[in-house]
């Protein structure tokens, strides 16, 4: 299918403006993405309609846990990413092309619609495993399709992305789970092959059009976890885009091109403890314990969610996402099933 988001740039190559890469391709040459491709002076999406994924799931695996908690949604992905994250967590799907992963099926939009209607209980689509943006034309399909059946839908990303493209999906996107890798442009441009201020710009976008947003933050050992690097970024979230962002640490194993050694429990706890010091509701994921994993409202400190791995008891919100104790709002009306 020919892509959305590209120019001519000269006689035989495009210009991809998709994201801030803006790759120049010319003819046969493919993005730093691996699935958009100049072939005789049109950029192709490779990944139309190739699916390598398409599965229920507990909401909060996306993560998302202040978005409709306790349920279910049908999440779906394809392959490529427009990032080159040495520590990928799924490069199997996200590194590779359309060629180098046998295992894509076709699906069309209905059947993926379909699939989402057929559990009364699923509450919509996520997009997610790879990474959504460069599967954005067929991704914008399904979420038409799926708005107009009433379905909620969330994109799982790493906000890499330019505004027009932005700004297309979000009338589209009921819930983000953005991926702040880390809080410098050093450590952006040389562990991923990217810039961080794109992103950023994603997420303050994402927060001023009042879309439901949680991020997520890897902590890489000697990476991104310096005290001053970390404490910044949670200030920055706090002062550009509100405390109650609920945010993820995610604790980092060693994969795909990297070996340090996994983060230690010491740390994902000491900087719990500083996040939530600054942030209503701090989260750990990849993390074994009792900690980081329930929410508590902010206002009373009483226990209102209560998780056990994917298993999610609402315990302490009434039907309009307020705290039953205190009468404190928690979770948005909008996105909670009581």
């Amino acid at each position: 299918m020919e892509a959305s988001y590209y120019k001519k740039s000269g006689t035989e190559k495009v210009q991809c403006t998709l994201c801030p890469h803006n790759c120049i391709l010319s003819n046969g040459q493919t993005g730093i993405c691996r699935v958009r491709t100049n072939i005789n002076g049109q950029l192709i999406a490779e990944t139309y309609q190739q699916v390598s994924s398409l599965s229920f799931d507990p909401i909060e695996k996306k993560p998302l846990y202040h978005f409709f908690p306790g349920s279910n949604i049908l999440s779906v992905g394809s392959v490529g990413c427009n990032l080159r994250c040495s520590f990928c967590q799924n490069s199997e799907i996200s590194q590779t092309s359309v060629a180098g992963f046998p295992y894509l099926k076709e699906v069309g939009v209905e059947q993926i619609i379909s699939k989402a209607l057929s559990k009364p209980e699923n509450i919509g689509i996520a997009f997610t495993y790879n990474e959504p943006i460069v599967w954005i034309e067929f991704l914008i399909e399904i979420a038409k399709q799926a708005k107009s059946e009433g379905l909620q839908t969330a994109m799982v990303s790493n906000g890499f992305i330019n505004p027009a493209p932005l700004q297309d999906l979000l009338p589209l996107i009921d819930a983000f789970n953005i991926d702040l890798k880390a809080f410098s442009e050093e450590f952006y441009k040389k562990y991923t092959s990217s810039k961080l201020a794109p992103v950023k710009e994603t997420l303050k976008t994402i927060a001023k059009n009042g879309k439901h947003l949680e991020i997520t933050n890897l902590l890489i050992p000697g990476a991104n976890d310096s005290f001053a690097e970390f404490s910044e970024m949670i200030n920055w979230i706090k002062n550009e885009l509100g405390e109650n962002i609920p945010l993820h640490l995610s604790r980092y194993f060693p994969q795909h091109k990297m070996n340090t050694a996994a983060t230690s429990t010491e740390l994902m706890l000491e900087y719990y403890e500083f996040a939530k010091s600054r942030l209503n509701y701090v989260y750990l994921g990849n993390f074994r314990g009792i900690a980081g994993s329930n929410s508590h409202c902010p206002a009373c400190k009483k226990l209102v969610v209560n998780r056990s791995g994917y298993c999610t008891e609402v315990s302490g919100l009434d039907k309009t996402g307020k705290c039953i104790f205190c009468n404190h709002q928690v979770i948005n009306n909008n996105y909670y099933i009581s």
